[in-house]
């Protein structure tokens, strides 16, 4: 029986992080499913689709094989056989996820593979849905949040340090209209399951919040362990 853990929440929150920590620590699988979608819309960026173009996406979206795969213990995301993890932080990559995420056929086609995953493998998984619609029955739930500003600023600070110019205030702008439409998108919108415990990273460390979660693990573990005695 798998062991599955789902961390949701906003862009910039830190999922990604978080996630890649609580794995290496519990030696799961780490499922980036957000890279998963980054690889599917900077496929539909080369085929120069329109955010808009609904149809566009989804027959072109046919096209985009997408896997994950482990090269010396690295998450590595492929796009019909090619790495892309070099490409897909973009911001227009970033933009045009959240534009292509709510296609039907593009979750049903990445939400299958994150499914199959899950069932042999034990695994952390992040995203915006996980709890809600991917592993409504994971064993633990957490919606990891904080204000826009501290995310600007992580962000800004991230592509500050590769020498990346950017306006901190346009990047705010940008997170707070990545919210807006991926919590008001029809198909599976960005939401905190019932069952999900709020964590907010505002005032936060890293390895808080890792404390956080496994002390969440630890917990759920031994609920397991008495049901099974």
């Amino acid at each position: 029986m798998s062991y599955q853990i789902a961390i949701d929440g906003p862009a910039g929150a830190g999922k990604s992080t978080i996630a890649r920590k609580v794995a290496k620590q519990k030696g799961f699988i780490y499922v980036d499913t957000g890279a998963m979608y980054r690889a599917m819309a900077y496929y539909l960026l080369t085929k120069k689709v329109n955010p808009e173009d609904e149809h566009g996406i989804e027959e072109n979206c046919k096209n985009a094989d997408i896997t994950i795969c482990y090269e010396g213990g690295e998450q590595v995301v492929l796009l019909n056989g090619e790495n892309v993890n070099g490409v897909i932080r973009r911001e227009e990559v970033g933009n045009m996820a959240s534009a292509s995420s709510p296609n039907p056929k593009v979750r049903e086609r990445l939400t299958l593979l994150q499914k199959e995953l899950a069932k042999t493998n034990n695994v952390v998984m992040d995203g915006r849905d996980i709890g809600t619609c991917v592993l409504p029955d994971a064993d633990v739930k957490v919606y990891l949040t904080a204000s826009a500003r501290v995310r600007a600023k992580r962000r800004f600070d991230e592509l500050s340090e590769k020498g990346i110019s950017c306006d901190i205030e346009q990047i705010e702008a940008d997170i707070m209209k990545r919210d807006e439409q991926d919590m008001t998108r029809k198909v599976a919108p960005l939401k905190q399951a019932e069952d999900a415990v709020l964590v907010d990273s505002s005032n936060m460390s890293i390895d808080e919040v890792v404390g956080v979660i496994l002390d969440l693990c630890e917990k759920c573990e031994k609920e397991r362990d008495c049901r099974w005695k």
